[in-house]
């Protein structure tokens, strides 16, 4: 049961191009985003569809298949787990962001 714990599985299609960036020590991030959809009927019976966004970071070696593959518009399959961050605005606000720090991904096909 631990590995259910924080987990994550999502398909989507990329939003945006990733960005990467390469640290001094050779390191690489990805981050990107994932548009996931959903639809119900409303009351009258008309079918609404909904998108959902979810922000990706994908670190260390699957950074660079992400750098080297992973276009926007693709549809891949992630696993991972929830993560939240804070940070303040030049007006001195403070954000927060949930994000999906991915372990595992599949590429599942083109736009």
């Amino acid at each position: 049961m631990n590995t259910l714990r924080n987990s994550v599985q999502l398909i989507g299609r990329l939003g945006q191009e990733p960005e990467v960036v390469t640290f001094p020590d050779g390191n690489k991030i990805a981050k990107f985003s994932l548009a996931t959809d959903d639809s119900y009927k409303d009351k009258s019976g008309n079918k609404v569809e909904r998108a959902y966004w979810h922000n990706l970071i994908v670190k260390g070696p699957l950074a660079k298949v992400v750098e080297d593959y992973v276009k926007k518009g693709q549809e891949i399959a992630i696993e991972g787990k929830l993560t939240n961050r804070s940070y303040d605005t030049k007006e001195g606000e403070k954000r927060y962001i949930t994000e999906i720090l991915v372990n595992e991904l599949l590429m599942l096909g083109g736009k």
